[in-house]
């Protein structure tokens, strides 16, 4: 790689790497990319960098109509190539043509920014710019090194741009999700070195950059001691942006007939509720009402379908931005007290369901996102980690098994997957041995049923430690691990 990641760019070399091989390709006709994600995930901090370090075009769309979305982007066009006046275009066929003479000596990054606010303005937009790509790799002789990247955060549009019968489908040599810093990296992006302070703030506000920058102004706690001050100032504060970014999360990705139901929705999943007829009794409407939302609210990537490992036909479903959950969780139950500044009064009767509907939930996750990299800990990589329900028909009470990690081979076709661990997470409970003999029947129960479980891994994860009978065990059996926060931001 010819061009180094800029210093100001935290994480993001897999991303860089990426972006710099697609626009330096040297083949003389154009590339089309793709770039989406999440909004405050630094797509347009990488993508402004990319075409600074490499001299390329850059243009950010706004709501507008295509008369002037057609008059802003000759605007820039003139400012990039010093032009005395704005470029004035009669339309989209007319300003591609443009936009592409700038690529004709050397590959160049194009890049077109919040690029569905284009499509709103001009719907044919996609379809006119295949045209002028088809033309380029088939009619025209002459070479074009445009690197064109289309990049937005309306997840659910840009998923739209590249499949099915769309125009720009199979025409894309590359496509990119920016998605939220992964647990470490977070850790280390707010300078969290107490690993505990870490899943707190993960629990919080996950991997979005921007969320530790602009929307607290650096504001990072100083120590686990200065956490729920921290909370109070920032998060529950009513003057800060952070306050209100979980409801404009919502209004922003999701063109909601009934925003009410999908809050509900959200405020389900939140409270434990994962599958379907669960989420279905909790907001009080029929599982077949609820589909529409749930539907819409995965195509945004603001809740995640997640497939139960050992019953294969039950889907779970869980909220992938932290602060949502948090927002559902905390704040939307005392909401009108927060917005006359009741944060401290708000946040003590609050903490026991932040404890348990918010940290608890993504400790588990971020104990799956440990174990699905964790090659050199189990006798085989693991190719899908999840989690799991068990119903042990031999009690009559307390007959349910709960596996929140569940790790398993690789589904390869004519082998039966292995089982490769199963375990219980706790954020604030000291582990012991009736943990492990919950898993030691869940083997059982696996084995019994057909499973490859006879070698499974019993694992305990626990942000509180464990007792000394359940250490004295895991030195006595080499199949049970025990993994705490040193392990996992180890």
């Amino acid at each position: 790689m010819s061009i180094m990641k800029p210093e100001r760019i935290f994480d993001r070399d897999a991303d860089w790497r990426a972006l710099v091989a697609f626009a330096e390709h040297a083949a003389p006709e154009p590339v089309l990319g793709v770039v989406s994600g999440r909004r405050r995930q630094g797509k347009t901090y990488l993508l402004t960098a990319l075409a600074e370090a490499m001299g390329g075009f850059y243009f950010e769309a706004d709501e507008s109509t295509e008369t002037e979305a057609l008059r802003l982007f000759g605007a820039a066009l003139a400012r990039f190539t010093g032009a005395p006046a704005p470029i004035m275009f009669a339309g989209w066929d007319d300003a591609l043509d443009h936009f592409f003479s700038l690529a004709r000596e050397r590959p160049i990054p194009l890049i077109i920014d919040e690029f569905p606010l284009l499509m709103k303005a001009s719907p044919a937009l996609p379809s006119i710019l295949q045209r002028h790509l088809d033309r380029r790799w088939h009619v025209d002789r002459e070479p074009c090194f445009a690197r064109v990247l289309l990049c937005g955060s309306a997840m659910s549009v840009m998923g739209r741009l590249l499949s099915g019968q769309a125009p720009l489908r199979g025409r894309a040599g590359l496509e990119m999700i920016v998605k939220p810093l992964r647990y470490r990296s977070a850790a280390a992006f707010w300078g969290a070195d107490d690993p505990a302070l870490a899943v707190l703030l993960h629990a919080v506000v996950g991997g979005t950059p921007a969320y530790g920058r602009q929307f607290v102004r650096n504001d990072a706690p100083d120590g686990p001691a200065d956490f729920e001050e921290w909370v109070c100032r920032t998060v529950l504060n009513p003057q800060t942006p952070l306050f209100r970014e979980a409801r404009y999360l919502l209004a922003e990705e999701v063109e909601a007939r009934d925003p009410g139901l999908y809050h509900s929705v959200l405020g389900a999943i939140a409270a434990g509720n994962a599958t379907n007829g669960g989420i279905a009794a909790y907001v009080g409407r029929k599982s077949a009402e609820i589909a529409h939302p749930l539907h819409v609210l995965e195509d945004c990537q603001l809740i995640v379908k997640d497939c139960d490992l050992i019953q294969r036909k039950k889907p779970v479903y869980r909220i992938a931005e932290p602060l949502i959950a948090f927002y559902q969780a905390v704040m939307r139950p005392r909401w009108a007290a927060l917005e006359l500044g009741e944060a401290e009064r708000v946040w003590r009767g609050s903490r026991p369901r932040f404890l348990s509907q918010v940290v608890g939930p993504d400790f588990e996750q971020i104990c799956r996102d440990w174990a699905i990299t964790a090659d050199d800990v189990f006798d085989e990589p693991p190719g899908e980690v999840g989690s799991a329900l068990l119903v042990d028909h031999s009690k009559r009470e307390n007959n349910k098994i709960q596996l929140d990690v569940v790790v398993m081979t690789p589904a390869l076709l004519g082998e039966r997957q292995r089982v490769l661990s199963i375990g219980e997470a706790e954020w604030d409970k000291v582990m012991g041995v009736g943990h492990l003999a919950r898993l030691r029947r869940a083997r059982e129960l696996l084995t019994a049923r057909g499973h490859r479980a006879e070698e499974t891994v019993l694992a305990c994860y626990s942000g509180a430690g464990f007792d000394e009978d359940l250490r004295e065990e895991a030195r006595r059996d080499p199949r049970v691990l025990l993994v705490d926060l040193a392990a996992l931001y180890g």
